[in-house]
């Protein structure tokens, strides 16, 4: 007999994709290497080189690179703190509130050192900044030698070296209007009334005591320092939400289209040259300039964080010439908002498609190729994003690969249905056709997964191979198959495909359409409740699966070579047809194709089964081929954010896997590594590793391990080794050795002189334990103190522990429930010297009794 077929039970969580940054300030350091986010009620340091996360700040105590503590916390505003600044030093803070207050406080020291008000409303832009020449009349007010070193001294310690008053704070409130304060002065010395709507940038150039102001009123204005008075008002025709200097004659802006724009700052011109306007998502809320990295970081509403370089500015642009938009070299998703779908694409299944609540395909690199780079422009690392595949118009809600992993197959709410071609060796993510004919959203989509013969030409360059035909469901509900375009079609502009046929097939919404792997049938699941099981070439119905009490969300075949599983009705084959389904009636259902009847209900979920996939075989021990038998196992994912994995044989549930806070829409298997991936509306990606053979060779060796300390107990107490033994009883947790060891030592006739427990080698031991030892050793001397048949052996050990210690290491020791230790050991110890004491008692009329009847004789 062969080997018993190994049975997956356990998983655990291997790798995580999670969210860094859900909105808020973002800042990058000096050398563009650590990159600060705020997630949620939390502050996350990320290492820009390969992603990993260094120190998570006021959440969860997590395990960091960064060790970091609390040095003060500042509380004086009344109202929410909207905006922050740093100075150049890094000695002066300021703080802008909702009630229009302006805080400057002395970080070293930790006070405020100026407040100021006078802006209406919330304020919404700082900046500090030196000019070269101070304002008239501030030499004026600090030509006496007294009240300038007062001055110099009142805006912290980490300022002396600068001149106070040429030091200014510029501030923007929602009013529109900008006020320059004075350190020196605590006042105001210039208000600046151009703006019409929030102020949401401000930027200093001390090359050309220059101050640049951005607003949500669509215009850029570039100010005088010395007289403070606009030098240049720039229309740039959108909601500014960043703007500042680039070198010396450029200025850049970003706003809620989406776009960086570069402006002359002599003629208010624009350099760069015609760009596509944004969509919603991609509006921007602010843009950090590193002059160490030569780039700007720009943060964007829909929470992903993209690098522009900014090398390629050399030298200053002629008056009448336009310069291309500065290239993205780097793209970060801040979040991936909820997990609709997913899928391992390329042949080796290095990338991860994330359809993620958006209108594009994201690309996340599993597999890094090459040695890990330390460079902050690294995208190479794992959870990096490599590519987005844009194209549709509304939110992607289902996706499918083909068997090589080169062909991805996209549904949205646009009506439309897309192929892409995924060439990563080449960097190469395109469109290869469009799909459009539904008359409501697409739900549903799926592509042939049967491969090709070895020796064809598809097999061997499955990029120039398309698949033949593209299956997708709708909300309009009907299905539809499609032909896909030959690659000189689609080269040609040829690659709007018609649909070769329609059929009406629900009376609901479609919500799951799966291809058998012989391509001859397809089975589309609806919110009616119903399975249909489709011929592929002509469209006709074969078949109906009824008995889901709700809609039917996952639709999937069985693979041709899966062994036999056992149903309610005998074994059932799945060259016959097995299909399995996942209902919103918390149930998972396996069916047979051949009478259409339903072999086993998998019950265990508390919501809706969103998603259900029969397992891959497991990776083989060695070098061997797959065996041909193996225990067939099924996985699924509901809205009660759990994964079950069930042997289909017996419907028993082999483990429940654990990691979301949120339903799970998303699950895939990776069919050489047996990895499971799931995703879901907590915006996390969870790599489950198979860990049963790593946890069965575990407890093997802790039985072995076990067995051998055993049977070293045995050998101790055998040689009288009472202290290895003792010790040793209390870590394998075998209180009935360790009873009947004391009771053995309580036995010992006569007992040693001057032991306490009857031998004075316990005694020692005893009295030489370390603090939770002798915990343990308390534990189950409660235990026997509530039996009157071992009580006699815990008070006398109990007896030893009270005299070998002092009472104030006994009162100081600390440990989980040792309270509720002492407390039973004191209630039961009192009603033995209760019961003792009645004995007593009882005794003296025993006694009495027999000296009168002594006497009558």
């Amino acid at each position: 007999m062969g080997p018993r077929p190994r049975v997956v039970t356990t998983f655990e969580p291997e790798k995580i994709i999670q969210p860094i940054y859900t909105g808020g300030d973002v800042a990058l350091d000096r050398h563009a290497r650590v990159l600060a986010t705020c997630l949620g009620d939390e502050a996350l340091l990320t290492d820009l080189r390969n992603g990993t996360s260094l120190a998570r700040i006021e959440g969860e105590p997590s395990m960091t690179s960064i060790t970091f503590s609390l040095l003060r916390t500042l509380k004086p505003h009344t109202s929410p703190v909207i905006t922050v600044t740093v100075d150049d030093t890094g000695t002066l803070l300021a703080t802008g509130s909702t009630d229009g207050a302006i805080k400057i406080w002395d970080i070293n020291g930790g006070y405020v050192t100026h407040t100021f008000r006078g802006q209406n409303g919330v304020i919404s832009a700082l900046v500090f900044f030196a000019t070269e020449e101070p304002e008239p009349d501030v030499l004026r007010s600090l030509n006496h030698k007294k009240r300038q070193n007062k001055a110099r001294k009142s805006i912290g310690h980490g300022s002396v070296n600068r001149d106070a008053s040429k030091i200014y704070l510029a501030s923007g409130s929602e009013d529109g209007k900008i006020r320059i304060w004075n350190l020196a002065m605590s006042r105001s010395v210039a208000a600046l009334d151009s703006h019409v709507s929030v102020v949401r940038a401000l930027e200093f150039s001390s090359s050309r005591n220059v101050l640049v102001s951005g607003s949500r009123d669509k215009t850029v204005i570039l100010w005088d320092t010395l007289t403070w008075k606009a030098d240049k008002v720039i229309p740039v025709f959108e909601s500014i939400e960043s703007a500042g200097f680039l070198g010396q004659t450029l200025v850049y802006t970003g706003g809620e289209t989406g776009r960086i724009r570069l402006w002359q700052t002599s003629n208010g011109r624009e350099v760069t040259e015609e760009q596509q306007l944004g969509s919603e998502g991609d509006g921007i809320v602010n843009i950090l300039q590193n002059p160490f990295l030569e780039c700007l970081l720009c943060i964007r509403a829909d929470q992903s964080l993209t690098f522009y370089s900014s090398s390629s500015l050399t030298g200053p642009v002629s008056s009448e010439s336009t310069i291309k938009p500065l290239s993205m070299f780097r793209r970060i998703s801040g979040t991936h908002d909820e997990i609709i779908d997913l899928a391992y694409v390329t042949t080796q299944r290095s990338l991860l498609a994330l359809a993620t609540n958006s209108e594009d395909i994201r690309l996340v690199l599993l597999e890094p190729e090459g040695s890990k780079s330390s460079s902050p422009t690294a995208n190479s690392y794992f959870g990096s994003d490599i590519a987005l595949l844009k194209g549709h118009e509304d939110i992607i809600i289902c996706l499918d690969v083909d068997w090589s992993g080169c062909w991805l197959a996209t549904g949205a709410k646009d009506n439309t249905a897309r192929l892409w071609r995924i060439d990563h060796a080449n960097g190469l993510y395109e469109q290869y056709a469009v799909y459009t004919g539904h008359a409501e959203s697409i739900g549903a989509i799926s592509l042939p997964t049967r491969p090709p013969s070895l020796e064809s030409a598809a097999h061997s360059d499955p990029l120039s191979n398309p698949p033949t035909f593209v299956m997708t469901g709708s909300q309009d509900k009907t299905v539809k198959r499609w032909s896909v375009p030959k690659p000189q079609d689609s080269t040609s502009g040829k690659n709007h495909s018609r649909a070769l046929y329609t059929r009406k097939a629900h009376d609901k919404d479609i919500n799951a359409i799966s291809i058998n792997g012989s391509s001859t049938l397809f089975a589309s699941a609806s919110q009616d409740r119903l399975v249909k099981i489709w011929s592929t070439e002509e469209g006709e119905a074969q078949g109906v699966l009824r008995g889901h009490r709700r809609g039917v969300w996952s639709v999937r075949f069985a693979p041709n070579d899966m062994p036999n599983i056992s149903g309610t009705g005998g074994p059932a084959s799945a060259r016959q047809g097995l299909i399995l389904t996942g209902s919103g009636d918390r149930t998972v259902k396996i069916w047979n194709l051949a009478d259409y009847s339903c072999i086993r209900t998998l019950e265990g979920h508390t919501n809706s089964v969103l998603k259900a996939l029969w397992m891959p075989p497991p990776p083989p021990s060695d070098s061997t081929a797959k065996p041909a038998k193996y225990p067939v196992q099924i996985a699924s994912a509901g809205g009660d954010g759990l994964i079950k994995i069930w042997d289909a044989s017996t419907g028993e549930t082999a483990c429940t896997l654990d990691n979301h806070s949120d339903r799970i829409w998303a699950l895939t298997a990776n069919p050489e590594s047996h990895m499971l991936v799931s995703g879901g509306g907590d915006s996390i990606v969870t790599f489950w590793k198979d860990t049963t053979s790593s946890t069965l060779a575990a407890t093997a060796a802790a039985s072995t391990a076990r067995v051998e300390q055993e049977q070293q107990l045995q050998n101790y107490i055998h040689r009288n080794n009472y202290r290895e033994a003792i010790t040793l009883a209390l870590s394998l947790n075998h209180p009935a050795r360790l009873l009947s060891l004391f009771q053995t030592v309580a036995d010992h006739n006569p007992p040693e002189e001057g032991s306490l427990s009857g031998l004075k080698a316990v005694d020692e031991v005893i009295a030489s334990l370390a603090d939770e030892q002798l915990l343990e050793l308390l534990k189950r001397v409660r235990d026997w103190n509530t039996n009157a048949r071992t009580a006699t052996v815990a008070q006398r050990i109990l007896n030893v522990v009270i005299r070998s210690y002092p009472s104030a290491q006994l009162a100081a020791m600390k440990g989980k429930g040792w309270k509720e230790v002492v407390d039973a050991l004191r209630a039961y110890t009192e009603r033995h010297y209760q019961r003792v004491e009645e004995l007593i008692d009882e005794s003296y009329l025993v006694e009495y009794t027999l000296r009168e009847m002594e006497e009558v004789l």
